[in-house]
């Protein structure tokens, strides 16, 4: 019977082809392209299911026979789909390849926002909703692990980049959505099927990406699984009783990481659901908290649109900063004193400083960019980024779910803002300190060593 002994050896900083093997290669000028493009488009399409819906709550509560606590059972849809249905897709990714999941999940986005409006009934409409959430879930997820395994060196950058257009459909589909439905009609059926189109043009470029798996990814690589491995490493095999003695080159994947023995993981697992609720309360409930201090319904949505506007701009900025900085706390807290000012002119002054508190939190709100850099930042490899990002969302969704409901029943049996918007206050402050302990220059990779027995 044939042995076989292997000896692990460290990386070397330089790989050539006759000591490591050959290079991967490198990936078709067309299809990195084709990435950015369907990285944009998908980004487009992850939050007008939510923020066209913000814009016409009050006309869907109307026509469905909505209840304020069944509506704020609504606004806790994203977040239950986004725990539920984003922990798989690190598993089908693994299957099908990131690109084939995205391409599925952009395509259940286009069914859930075109059959929603027409269901007729609120279960029906949860049930639509959430066939669009589960592909936003998967999206959710894998764009980090994307962005990481197409652009290593540019992690910043594309981060900003897929940001950007994530706040611009966001806020797009806050402030046109009203206009939209009183051009066509003036049916808040039509006005939310209307943005079942952008999503169905993102389908597109993944279509022609599906067979193709990105960089180091080359066929015919053989894998093999080393305990403890950490980053990638070479092994060199010496076969017995096949021939004169030869030498192999294998890849090593390093093992699943116990993500769950990392503070760091953990730490950004809470960050991320904390400014969640923070960021579905407020495109669920704010255009209703304007509407409710007496501005015009048109306007409440240009509101709406402003805050997430503002991700536009910053959500290009902040991970550029972010991957300069060795700690990322001083961002976090910058950004939770200015949701905390614009809490407190929402509880003073809604209507007399509205533009201000708009602006506020829209700034607030970027904390979403700069959790999505610190995934991308406190993993080394890209199998503990994709590990990282399915355990910050979906834990982070878990703990998110709980907050747009509670408002919702808050608001109804105290009859006011008041206790809501309090609510919101005194979640601020939990996110600034574990914000700051998950902006630490670490690694899940190193802890969860650490860690281990």
């Amino acid at each position: 019977m044939a042995s076989e002994e292997t000896r692990a050896v460290k990386p070397t900083a330089a790989r050539t082809p006759s000591a490591q093997g050959p290079l991967p290669p490198a990936p078709r000028a067309w299809a990195v392209r084709l990435v950015v493009v369907g990285i944009v488009l998908s980004a487009l399409n992850l939050r007008p299911a939510i923020t066209s819906l913000g814009a016409l709550l009050e006309e869907v509560r109307d026509g469905l026979g909505m209840s304020g606590s069944v509506a704020g059972l609504l606004t806790s849809v994203p977040p239950l789909c986004f725990a539920v249905f984003g922990v798989t897709a690190p598993r089908l990714a693994r299957r099908f390849g990131a690109g084939a999941v995205v391409c599925a999940g952009m395509v259940a986005i286009t069914t859930g926002l075109l059959v929603r409006p027409y269901t007729g009934s609120t279960p029906g409409f949860l049930a639509a909703s959430a066939l669009a959430l589960m592909g936003i879930a998967v999206s959710n997820v894998l764009m980090p692990v994307i962005v990481k395994r197409w652009f290593p060196d540019r992690v910043g950058s594309m981060t900003g980049l897929y940001s950007m257009a994530l706040a611009l459909g966001t806020s797009a589909a806050a402030a046109v959505t009203v206009p939209l439905t009183d051009a066509l009609g003036g049916g808040w059926q039509s006005g939310l099927a209307v943005w079942a189109a952008l999503a169905g043009a993102a389908v597109l470029p993944w279509i022609l990406l599906i067979r193709d798996k990105g960089p180091g990814s080359a066929v015919g690589s053989v894998h093999a699984r080393v305990e403890g491995a950490g980053p990638v490493q070479h092994v060199h095999a010496r076969v017995e009783g096949a021939g004169p003695v030869q030498h192999m080159h294998a890849r090593v994947e390093p093992t699943a990481l116990r993500i769950t023995r990392s503070r760091t993981a953990w730490a950004l697992a809470v960050f991320f659901g904390l400014q969640a609720t923070a960021a579905y309360i407020t495109m669920g409930w704010m255009a209703q908290i304007f509407r409710d201090a007496g501005v015009p319904a048109g306007t409440a949505g240009v509101l709406l649109a402003v805050t997430m506007v503002m991700g536009v701009p910053l959500a290009f900025v902040i991970p550029r900063v972010a991957t300069r900085l060795p700690h990322q706390g001083p961002i976090v807290l910058a950004l939770g004193v200015c949701g905390l000012a614009g809490y407190a002119g929402l509880y003073l002054a809604p209507a007399a400083g509205a533009w201000v508190w708009a602006v506020l939190l829209g700034v607030s709100n970027c904390a979403f960019p700069l959790a999505l850099t610190m995934v991308g930042m406190r993993a080394r490899t890209g199998a503990g980024v994709a590990q990282l990002s399915a355990f910050a969302q979906s834990t982070g969704y878990l703990i998110s779910i709980p907050g747009p409901l509670l408002v919702g029943v808050l608001y109804q049996h105290s009859g006011g803002w008041g206790l809501p918007i309090a609510l919101m206050i005194g979640l601020m402050i939990p996110q600034m300190a574990v914000g700051v302990l998950a902006g630490r220059d670490r690694t899940v990779e190193d802890e969860a060593a650490a860690e281990a027995p």
